[in-house]
């Protein structure tokens, strides 16, 4: 019997484990995650108030309670942690889904001002994940520059212009929401280096920023037009010419002098954050101008706009795992078809599927693919790797060399407790926001 750890509980994590029961009737999987929950992302970087796909949890939860999966929280894989050598004794195979944990930064002069942020952290706050900040985002912020134009731009741009009504019903912890009710943030800047043609942001989250109450999107068609493929999106790809025709029909209606104004700009690169009173005050942007080869180049013109919050949204990046090989160039580990690669040779026993095997690209579909090529690689190996002998159960020495897994029965008591805390605040499920409430919460299920 094949015994496999999958290292990550996020959609990639989850499909690699439905993919090896589906494919061979008798493996045994467990997924070991560093926090007591499941789900990654969808849990922990899904907007509260995006709730068709927060839905995806209950496909994940119905895999991952399979006869033959079991969920193992609270079991930190790495440095201080589970060492991977540990786990190759433990398990016949190991698939590391362990995504992309940190964020792009922009090295520019000022980044590290108080009131600069990564959009990785502002949605840890709001998502309640366990090692978030407390607080002091929105801390004396009139107006936010939000830098970047993929959906997660345009998700912080949208969260900060949301309502406390509409954010009530969410699963979004107390204190987040207090202080977005409270936000007196008005103008909210997403700015792109590149042009419209060139965003990231798909056109079904773009049209929610113009669904906002009270929030007027402004865009200039001027800066628009700079884009030749603005002017004439014939050659562009479907998302793009809807993205383009949206943008037109915003450009084309005058703002109604709403509350808040979310202004789109484009052909801006920012080259220095300027401090204001204790904090960043506004951010310098050079105007970029397209090099005829899909890029831009700078043209030696400025602007500044003025910002006490500013958050980057430039991408992610993985990290490396102690005890495994990385690549720092892509951010990646080493790999041939989900196979680690050490030196260049493949390393027994060993696969990455997700994230940390491709990058950050994709969508949460992208991983089902992706964790299907990474399987029919190990089940390919399958019969070299099964005649190495592993304990009966890897949960004896887990419990034995750290803290205990949290447990299936664990992760449904944190579920209970954020429906109890939801129903003290008269509001539904609210996420429990730190590790002790948590753990606290996971270990009622052994009392």
């Amino acid at each position: 019997m094949l015994h496999v750890a999958v290292v990550g509980s996020g959609p990639s994590g989850v499909y690699t484990a439905q993919n090896l029961v589906q494919q061979d009737p008798q493996v045994r999987v467990d997924v070991l995650d560093r926090l007591p929950c499941p789900y990654g992302l969808v849990r922990y970087g899904v907007a509260p108030d995006h709730e068709k796909i927060k839905s995806l949890q209950n496909n994940l939860r119905t895999v991952l309670e399979h006869e033959r999966i079991r969920f193992l929280g609270g079991v930190h894989v790495g440095a201080g942690g589970v060492p991977p050598a540990l786990l190759r004794e433990l398990y016949h195979a190991v698939v590391y889904c362990v995504g992309a944990a940190t964020d792009r930064h922009l090295g520019i002069p000022g980044e590290e001002l108080p009131g600069s942020w990564s959009a990785t952290e502002f949605v840890s706050w709001y998502s309640a994940h366990p090692d978030s900040v407390a607080d002091g985002f929105l801390l004396a912020a009139r107006a936010a520059v939000v830098i970047g134009v993929g959906n997660v731009a345009v998700d912080v741009a949208r969260m900060l212009a949301r309502g406390v009504t509409e954010l009530r019903p969410t699963d979004m912890p107390q204190e987040p929401l207090a202080a977005l009710a409270d936000s007196k943030v008005t103008e909210i800047h997403m700015v792109g280096r590149r042009g419209p043609s060139q965003a990231r942001f798909t056109t079904k989250e773009l049209r929610e920023l113009g669904a906002l109450p009270d929030t007027d999107v402004v865009v200039d068609d001027e800066e628009l037009a700079l884009d030749p493929e603005y002017v004439d999106p014939s050659g562009l790809p479907a998302t793009q010419r809807r993205n383009v025709e949206v943008l037109r029909g915003w450009a084309a209606t005058p703002p109604r002098g709403a509350a808040r104004r979310i202004r789109l700009r484009f052909f801006l690169r920012p080259v220095e954050l300027l401090a204001g009173k204790g904090r960043v005050g506004a951010v310098r942007f050079e105007r970029t101008v397209p090099d005829g080869q899909g890029g831009v180049r700078g043209s030696g013109r400025y602007e500044d706009i003025e910002a006490q919050l500013v958050l980057r949204s430039v991408g992610y990046r993985g990290v490396p795992l102690e005890g495994l090989p990385f690549d720092p160039g892509t951010g990646t580990v080493p790999h041939r078809a989900g196979r680690v690669l050490r030196d260049g040779a493949v390393s027994p026993g060993e696969y990455v599927a997700g994230w940390i095997k491709r990058g950050p690209t994709g969508v949460i579909g992208t991983n089902r693919p992706c964790a299907k090529e990474t399987v029919t690689a190990l089940l390919e190996d399958a019969p070299g790797l099964v005649r190495r002998a592993v304990p009966d159960d890897a949960l004896t020495a887990l419990r034995t060399d750290g803290p205990a897994p949290v447990e299936w029965a664990g992760w449904l008591a944190i579920e209970r407790a954020e429906a109890e805390l939801g129903a003290s605040l008269g509001r539904r499920v609210v996420k429990l926001p730190d590790w002790q409430s948590l753990m606290a919460a996971a270990h009622m299920s052994t009392r």
